[in-house]
This record gives C-alpha cells, sequence and structure tokens, in this order.
C-alpha cells in the first residue's frame, strides 16, 4: 500500500506540474513558441480564401516602375491610379496598408489620390501606432524617474484621411513572435481595429437581415442603429454594435439560434452573418490562424494593375477581383528586399533563410480568419489545465500498472508506454487543431510532463527494485564495510573465509570506570548513555570515511582500509580521532542520565591486515584480523600508564605534516616481542596552542638528554617540566621512570625502550 501511495503521488505531482507550468506566464510563452508552431506544421499549409489578395508593393513592381522599393517615395497619382482599376474590376473592399501622414511630393497627387478615394468610397487606411515615454520624477531617494509609455494613432494626411471609408489601427505584439491580434484596441478604449471595420464593410449585403434577427430579439435594439452600412459611419457603427453586445452578453447565443432557423440566405451569407455575431460576441483577442509561409495568399505584383513602365494592364477578367477585398502594401520576395524595408514580424511560418510575414499579410491573414470564422481558438486556462492534471497523472498511473518481470524490461516498457501515450495525445491535438482549430497544450506534455514523468517513473522504479537491497544493506552496514555488503546483496556468491589482504589503520578506543557504572546504572538507563555515547564515536569515524568494526561493552574497534599504504587513509584516521576526543569532551561536560564522566582512551596503528569473513557452520563476522588490531589495542592501553587519551604509532604518523604530535619513546607492550614507537597526537598544526606547542617540543629536548643515558639531567629538567605543567602526564611517567628506574626494564643494545609490563 506504503508503494503505491507513492506511485500515485508521483503521478498526480507530474499531473500538478504540468498544470501549474500551463497556468504560469512562462507557460502561455512556451505554448505560443513551440505548441503553436508545432501544429501549424504537423497540420502543415492551408488554402487561403479566394475572397482575400493581396496587391504587392514589392522589387518587382519598383523595378518595373522604375521607383525606389521605400513605399512612401511612390507617387500617389500611382495609388490614385490603382483605386482606379480596382474599383474598374469590382473590388469590395479596398485597404491600403501604407503610411500617409505626410503630404506627397507633389500637392496635385495628395488631390488626385484622395479623389479616388472619395469615389471609389470603399477603401479604407491603416493608421499607424506611435508612443510616446513621459518621464515623472520617482520616489526613490536614488532619484530614478518613473516612466510613462503612452500609446496613440498616428494622424493621417486631413486630406487623405476625409476621403477615405474608414480608417483604424493594426495593432501586433511587441514582442518578436506574433501569435494573436485584437479584434478592439486593448486598454480599455474598445475601439475597433482593421479586421473588424473591414468584417463590417463586407458584411453590408446581410447587414439588413442582421437588423431584422436583432428587432426579433428586442425592437428597441436597433433603433440607434442606422438602416445601411453604407450609410453608417461604420467606425461608430462597430463601437456601438460592440458596446450593445458587451452589455446583453446572451445576445450572440440568442442571435445565433435564430440565423440557424434558416433564412432565405445562401451559404456564403450565412458564413458572413455568423463571422459578424461571433465579432461582437467573442473574445478580442483572436489567435491568427495562418495559411502557411510568406505569399501563401494570393499575391498580385502592384505593376500588374498598371499600364506604367509600358507593359498592358491585366483585365479585370483575368485577375478575378470582384467581390474580393484587396490588401495593399509592403510584400518582399526576397531577404534583401526585405531588409530594406522592415515590416515584417517573426511568425510560425518564418523560412529559414529568414523571410517573415509582412504586416499586410497578417492583416489579410486576420480579416480572413473573422471572414470564414476559423481563427484558433485556445483552451480555456482551466480547462487546459484539467486537461494535463488528467494527463500527466493518467499516463502515469497506466505505466505503472504494466507488470514486473525483469527489471530492465520493466523499465523500457513502462517508458515505452509513456512516449507512446503521449504521442497520442500529441496526434490527437494536431488532428483538433486541424479540423476543428481548437488548440490544446502540446509543448508543456512533451517538453515538461513527458521527460521529467520518464525520469520520475524509472527513478521511483530504481528505489523500489533497489528497497530489499537497501533493506539488507542496513541490516548488515552495521557489521560489515559496504562494498563488501554491496557484493553480498547483488549476488557475489556463498560466503567465503578467504580474506583480503589490505592496509589500513585501525582505531582501539576504552572507556574508563565502565564496569563501575554498569553495576550502579539501570539497564534501561546504561542502554540509553550508550547510545548517546557510541554516537559521539561513530559520527566522526564515518565522517571521514571510517567503518566501525566491532562494538564490544564500552570498546569500539574502527579501520580504514586502503589498496596501498594511502597517506590520505592516516591522515583521515588521525583526524577522526582528534574530532572523537573534542566530542567525548562535550559529552562529559553536557552530563545528564544521572552518571559521571566517560573519559575514553584512543589508540590507532597502521599496517598490514585481512579483512574478512571469520566464523564457521551458520555464524560469520567481517572482521579485521592481523597484529595491527591487537597493537592498537596494546596502544590504547598505555595511555592509563602515561595519563594521555590519544596515542599513535610511528607508522601512522610518518610523513603527516599538519599534527601537533609529542614524541614519548619506544615501548615494548604487553605480550609484544617487538617494540612500538609512540606519538601523543595533541590537535592539528593549525589549531594549536602556544601552551601545547612548548610543552612539546621541550618535551622532545628532555626525551633525548634520557635517551643517551643522562638520567640525572634528564630527571633535572623533566623536574622543570612538571613545575610549569603539573598535571602532563607523560611527564609524571618520565619522572618516576627517573627515579625509580628498576620499576622499568629498559635498555636492549644500546637503545631506550621501556617494557610495559600490564595492560
Amino acid at each position: 500500500m506504503k508503494l503505491w501511495r507513492w506511485r500515485f503521488a508521483l503521478a498526480v505531482f507530474i499531473g500538478l506540474l504540468g498544470a501549474a507550468v500551463y497556468l504560469s506566464p512562462q507557460g502561455t510563452a512556451i505554448e505560443e513558441q513551440f505548441g503553436l508552431y508545432w501544429l501549424f506544421h504537423l497540420r502543415g499549409e492551408r488554402t487561403a480564401p479566394a475572397d482575400v489578395v493581396v496587391i504587392a508593393v514589392d522589387q518587382a513592381s519598383a523595378t518595373h516602375l522604375e521607383l525606389p522599393l521605400k513605399p512612401s517615395l511612390w507617387s500617389r497619382a500611382l495609388h490614385a491610379r490603382l483605386i482606379d482599376r480596382l474599383v474598374e474590376a469590382g473590388a469590395r473592399v479596398v485597404v491600403f496598408d501604407l503610411v500617409f501622414d505626410r503630404p506627397g511630393s507633389d500637392a496635385r497627387h495628395d488631390k488626385q489620390f484622395a479623389a479616388a478615394l472619395k469615389h471609389a468610397g470603399n477603401v479604407v487606411l491603416v493608421e499607424r501606432l506611435d508612443f510616446e515615454e513621459t518621464r515623472f520624477p520617482g520616489m526613490a531617494a536614488d532619484g530614478s524617474y518613473t516612466h510613462i509609455l503612452r500609446e496613440y494613432t498616428g494622424k493621417i494626411l486631413p486630406i487623405i484621411a476625409d476621403a477615405a471609408r474608414a480608417h483604424a489601427p493594426f495593432p501586433l505584439q511587441k514582442s518578436s513572435w506574433v501569435s494573436y491580434y485584437w479584434t478592439f484596441r486593448p486598454g480599455g478604449s474598445d475601439m475597433p481595429t482593421l479586421p473588424s471595420l473591414l468584417l463590417q464593410l463586407s458584411s453590408a449585403e446581410v447587414y439588413e437581415h442582421f437588423l431584422t434577427l436583432l428587432a426579433g430579439i428586442d425592437p428597441a435594439l436597433i433603433r440607434q442603429l442606422p438602416a445601411s452600412v453604407n450609410e453608417a459611419d461604420v467606425e461608430n457603427l462597430v463601437l456601438d454594435l460592440r458596446n450593445l453586445f458587451m452589455q446583453k452578453p446572451v445576445l450572440a447565443e440568442k442571435l445565433l439560434q435564430k440565423s440557424a432557423e434558416g433564412e432565405n440566405l445562401d451559404t456564403a451569407q450565412q458564413r458572413i452573418l455568423r463571422a459578424l455575431i461571433d465579432l461582437y460576441g467573442g473574445s478580442e483577442v483572436r489567435y491568427l490562424n495562418f495559411y502557411g509561409p510568406p505569399r501563401t495568399i494570393r499575391t498580385i505584383p502592384y505593376h500588374l494593375l498598371l499600364d506604367e513602365g509600358g507593359g498592358q494592364p491585366e483585365t479585370a477578367g483575368e485577375l478575378d477581383l470582384a467581390g474580393k477585398t484587396i490588401f495593399v502594401g509592403f510584400s518582399a520576395e526576397t531577404v534583401s528586399g526585405q531588409d530594406k524595408v522592415r515590416d515584417d514580424y517573426q511568425t510560425v511560418f518564418s523560412l529559414p533563410d529568414g523571410l517573415t510575414l509582412s504586416g499586410v499579410e497578417i492583416a489579410a491573414t486576420a480579416f480572413a480568419n473573422l471572414l470564414e470564422g476559423e481563427s484558433i481558438h485556445p483552451a480555456a486556462p482551466v480547462n487546459g489545465a484539467l486537461i494535463l492534471l488528467l494527463l500527466g497523472t493518467g499516463v502515469c498511473l497506466l505505466c505503472f500498472v504494466i507488470p514486473v518481470r525483469n527489471t530492465m524490461v520493466h523499465t523500457l516498457g513502462m517508458a515505452l508506454a509513456g512516449i507512446l501515450s503521449f504521442c497520442a495525445y500529441g496526434s490527437a491535438s494536431v488532428w483538433l487543431f486541424g479540423q476543428w482549430q481548437l488548440w490544446i497544450p502540446l509543448a508543456i506534455p512533451l517538453m515538461v510532463q513527458l521527460p521529467v514523468g520518464v525520469i520520475g517513473i524509472v527513478t521511483l522504479l530504481y528505489f523500489e527494485v533497489d528497497r530489499e537491497r537497501r533493506r539488507i544493506e542496513a541490516l548488515f552496514g552495521g557489521h560489515r564495510p559496504e562494498p563488501v555488503v554491496r557484493d553480498m546483496v547483488r549476488g557475489a556468491g556463498p560466503i567465503h573465509t578467504e580474506g583480503q589482504l589490505v592496509y589500513g589503520a585501525c582505531l582501539a578506543t576504552d572507556a574508563e570506570k565502565y564496569t563501575a557504572l554498569a553495576e550502579t546504572m539501570d539497564p534501561r538507563q546504561l542502554a540509553a548513555l550508550m547510545h548517546a555515547y557510541y554516537e559521539c564515536l561513530f559520527e566522526p569515524v564515518e565522517r571521514y570515511q571510517g567503518k566501525v568494526s566491532d562494538v564490544i561493552g564500552d570498546a569500539m574497534l574502527a579501520i580504514w582500509a586502503a589498496g596501498s599504504a594511502d597517506p590520505l587513509v592516516r591522515e583521515r584516521a588521525c583526524l577522526a580521532c582528534l574530532d572523537i576526543i573534542s566530542a567525548i569532551e562535550r559529552f562529559n561536560h553536557q552530563g545528564g542520565y544521572g552518571r559521571p564522566p566517560l573519559p575514553t582512551r584512543l589508540g590507532l596503528h597502521f599496517g598490514e591486515m585481512v579483512l574478512g569473513n571469520i566464523g564457521a557452520r551458520q555464524h560469520y563476522e567481517y572482521r579485521a584480523v592481523g597484529d595491527i588490531v591487537n597493537t592498537a589495542n596494546r596502544i590504547q592501553g598505555v595511555n592509563k600508564h602515561l595519563g594521555t587519551r590519544l596515542l599513535v604509532s610511528e607508522e601512522v604518523v610518518n610523513g603527516l605534516n599538519d599534527l601537533l604530535l609529542r614524541p614519548l619513546g619506544r615501548f615494548l607492550l604487553p605480550g609484544k616481542s617487538q617494540p612500538v614507537n609512540l606519538f601523543e597526537l595533541v590537535a592539528r598544526q593549525s589549531g594549536s596552542n602556544a601552551a601545547q606547542r612548548q610543552l612539546c617540543a621541550a618535551y622532545e629536548q628532555v626525551l633525548h638528554v634520557c635517551q643517551t643515558g643522562n638520567r640525572v639531567d634528564a630527571l633535572h629538567r623533566f623536574e622543570m617540566i612538571h613545575e610549569r605543567f603539573p598535571e602532563d602526564g607523560p611527564t609524571r611517567f618520565m619522572l618516576t621512570y627517573c627515579r625509580e628506574p628498576r620499576l622499568f626494564p629498559v635498555r636492549e643494545a644500546g637503545e631506550l625502550i621501556i617494557s610495559i609490563q600490564s595492560k
């Protein structure tokens, strides 16, 4: 049951992770930049509607007409001739995505252009948006400024603006990636943007029917509305209708119901009517349903409609512009042309060579989307988050129901199941996108949930498979070194009694007064005391990568093993011993448990030893075997005679420079035939104080005198050290030796060797 709780928790986490990322601002950016890109390219290009045409100001036309590429330098007389040609061809609405904010080079051409606009009566101009930054002194002490960015519509030359049928802006995202547009100006003004005006103008033939539907719901709704689009100020008409629908949120739904009842409208008119209702009743933010890369929408070079430059214009029949909405603007054919006139935007269909959609193509795309009612519909934030929650949770749980037969096969099977599930989801999302323009999250499942889910599932599976192994390691880890337990758990084979010969340091400890303490304390209190005591010993050993090999009563045996006489192993053992001394001092000062202190003696030796299983039949113990173990115990016992706490052999400290050591001489330990050169390990050099260093230096000098055989001089000098350091144990020991040499058999072949008779 606990296992499935972890599995369920992971599944819910993957689901919640996807939902949280999706609801964050970063999630929206990820889906727009990656999710939409994949969806559009997996869906592929679409055929653009024939009702929308772009007349391109491009390099080919500039060359043919012998004009510079920059549109602002073109004669407005040409634009007037273009309008006449488009009126002659029967264009429904003409849109100029060009700047007319200043007088042209010839005032007569401005008048000619204005006259053509007035005569056509169906030309809409795009207003440019400008920005003004204002700085106000801030309230901060550093004198910083507050910056306010104000957006306003650039003015069109009055003579031209008055002659046009309407004019409106077409604001786009200020980021480098364009994926949506607005039907009404953001920022609270609700003024219509270019696509909204164009749709209203294009719906003139169904406007009367639209009013009839409104009157059928409530006659009062049409009292303030004009009877015909041709007679109306189209900007005010669009704004009035928008306010009407905003005040009555259910109006759009009722109109759609009534429009479906079947009136005398053909399919095209029904489509325009539904688009008009959706415009006013829908969201002001619309995601662009791109048709493809640049020039996917039908594009005609500007010069083909004129007879300038010696060419003959195309006939209206050949161009087939009747009833079409015409967009006139700059549209580059090549990257070099695009670089000369910057009116391009990064979209999902930007080409690898750098050619992107121009502003006029995006405007045409937005209008075509409104006209067809095929804008992209993103899932509502709550719905998208719920989809990701269910997807992540469901796929994870599905992976966990695969039966476990083989660890590797299970791992691969679950990973494959997760990948296939997300791929199936991706295929479904592409189908919904292509068929219904429904955009559900795609990038976050594939980029966030899938990799995190695979990693999480495989990791959890690893811990599940490794669970029993770790339990066994925990059971045996206190008795055997980790590598040995690991080999045993992983099936290294039956227990062998052959050991491994290694170099190592062996530490033996013993607590004073433990026997008397055990006699007087309650067993439960004694157990609690020893648990706390051994915590002080074990922690430094483990921190310095040692291993507690054995614990008996109040004594501990720890080892540091290596394949060679590595100085680092010996250094770690020494540092662990110093930390144990400090920990025991703190432990003894803390008191508690109603007990006296437990001063501890330590002995450390280094050499060869055998690590292996010792025992027979069904009982084996993993131990260190060799003279090193006995010697470490004997060194620990010398502390009782010298009044010290931490003694080490020369084999341990040879070549270690960052330790403060006091040489104590050569000792013949109980039961041993070979003497051992002992040192007191006082402290780290960097952590020692002046008194410690002075004592060690003075003691070493006197010991040298004693070793040369001048016992009288040595006695005098030891007395001087004793006066300064009366509590020093080795000094008291050597004073006794110098005064009563018969108590300590010494010389062998002229060398001072002190024999310790008892443990």
